[in-house]
């Protein structure tokens, strides 16, 4: 695994930060927020491109496609899959929800203020979306099924679920997946903004994002990106492999209901949790620890509440759900990848990391949402939720290696 957080920028500094309840959050950086409601996000600050991209590099890749590259590097890295997979049947899925805006803002702005002639010849290659995964099968010689996923918020854990796909249907042995995103940028800022998605609670930015809680008002937009390395599970033993986990099933449904608004009662979240618990073929009563979508949002939260009552019954009580959304903020198609990699850790620890800054109780939301400190506890099996914009909702089941 790899990640670039805002909470933390290798596998070690990011599990550091989530089982001790530290927030990424604080004040937007990037640009001047003096005109914008919203003055607060999940950035990386530390992250400087000429650490790991030459200059000439740098000025062709968009930020997503970089963290994309770095996360993976580490997860390959980690992984030590270099020189043990035949690349032909490795390949590459990438969730990003926009992909190069911060490209495609200065791009428009030179075109505005310069005119045609002066837009860059990179702006297409550097923009689009499939770049990431395109850069990193050219990067790695990496020759099977690439693409990229786009769907909404649900980005990176449908692509997980796809590659997950890939393997499981024989086009591949190894997938190098997850997700990346650059979000935090001023049309990004301004459009969710002003959509009320955003909290507005700028005062002490690392409080901002608190799932669940009755007075959260929106969430904290964030960046970032988390790559998994995924393998069959005979070609992984052959190599012997380091095991971290397992994917054990995948679900994905929409609401067909609202653009915007999930379906009352997380009527589609609750389907695809349960057509991830068939395709692995257990049983609710089994899950110990839900990694929720828990944006902060009022919408989300107490629909996604809902829909983990409908599926549990009497076990929603028992199990453990919390929301690292809590500490990263909402990296939009990275924040599957990033919340999986916490899901697998929780697993790998038996650490399930909190939800913070929950102090006032939301009757809609009455689950054990491990508040604000973790908790040791028997993690063998674990659900991650992403639920986005378009009615998308995607959804892992994880299960702990037993050899």
């Amino acid at each position: 695994m790899g990640v670039l957080a805002p909470n933390g920028s290798t596998i070690p500094q990011y599990w550091d930060a989530l089982r001790s309840g530290t927030s990424g959050i604080d004040f937007i950086t990037y640009f001047d927020t003096t005109d914008y409601s919203v003055k607060i996000a999940g950035e990386l600050t530390d992250f400087q491109p000429l650490d790991f991209f030459d200059k000439k590099d740098s000025r062709k890749l968009d930020r997503f496609s970089m963290y994309g590259l770095v996360a993976a590097g580490e997860a390959i890295e980690n992984a030590e899959i270099i020189n043990a997979a035949t690349p032909e049947r490795t390949g590459v899925i990438i969730g990003s929800g926009i992909g190069g805006i911060g490209t495609f803002e200065d791009q428009h702005r030179i075109m505005v203020e310069k005119g045609p002639r002066r837009i860059s010849p990179f702006f297409i290659p550097k923009m689009i979306a499939n770049i990431a995964a395109g850069h990193l099968a050219i990067r790695w010689g990496f020759k099977g099924p690439n693409h990229v996923v786009v769907s909404a918020c649900a980005s990176g854990t449908d692509a997980i679920g796809q590659a997950f796909r890939a393997i499981q249907h024989g086009y591949a042995d190894v997938m190098i997946t997850g997700g990346t995103e650059a979000s935090v940028s001023p049309m990004a800022v301004a459009g969710f903004a002003n959509m009320k998605a955003l909290s507005t609670s700028n005062a002490i930015p690392a409080t901002a994002s608190r799932p669940f809680d009755l007075n959260r008002n929106g969430f904290v937009i964030a960046e970032g990106a988390g790559i998994l390395v995924l393998e069959e599970l005979s070609h992984a033993l052959k190599r012997g492999a380091n095991i971290l986990a397992e994917i054990g099933g995948y679900g994905a449904t929409d609401d067909a209901f609202h653009v915007t608004q999930p379906a009352a009662g997380g009527a589609g979240a609750a389907v695809a949790m349960q057509m991830a618990l068939t395709d692995a073929n257990m049983q609710p009563s089994e899950v110990d620890y839900i990694n929720a979508h828990g944006t902060s949002t009022p919408y989300n939260d107490k629909n996604e509440t809902a829909a983990i009552k409908a599926v549990f019954g009497e076990h929603a009580y028992k199990l453990r759900v919390s929301s690292t959304k809590s500490m990263t903020g909402h990296s939009l198609g990275a924040s599957g990848g990033l919340e999986a990699i916490a899901a697998v850790l929780a697993i790998q620890h038996q650490l399930i990391p909190p939800t913070i800054n929950l102090e006032t109780t939301d009757p809609e939301c009455d689950l054990n949402y491990v508040p604000n400190s973790a908790i040791k506890a028997s993690v063998n099996t674990v659900i991650s939720n992403s639920l986005g914009f378009g009615g998308h909702n995607a959804v892992l089941l994880i299960k702990r290696w037993a050899d």
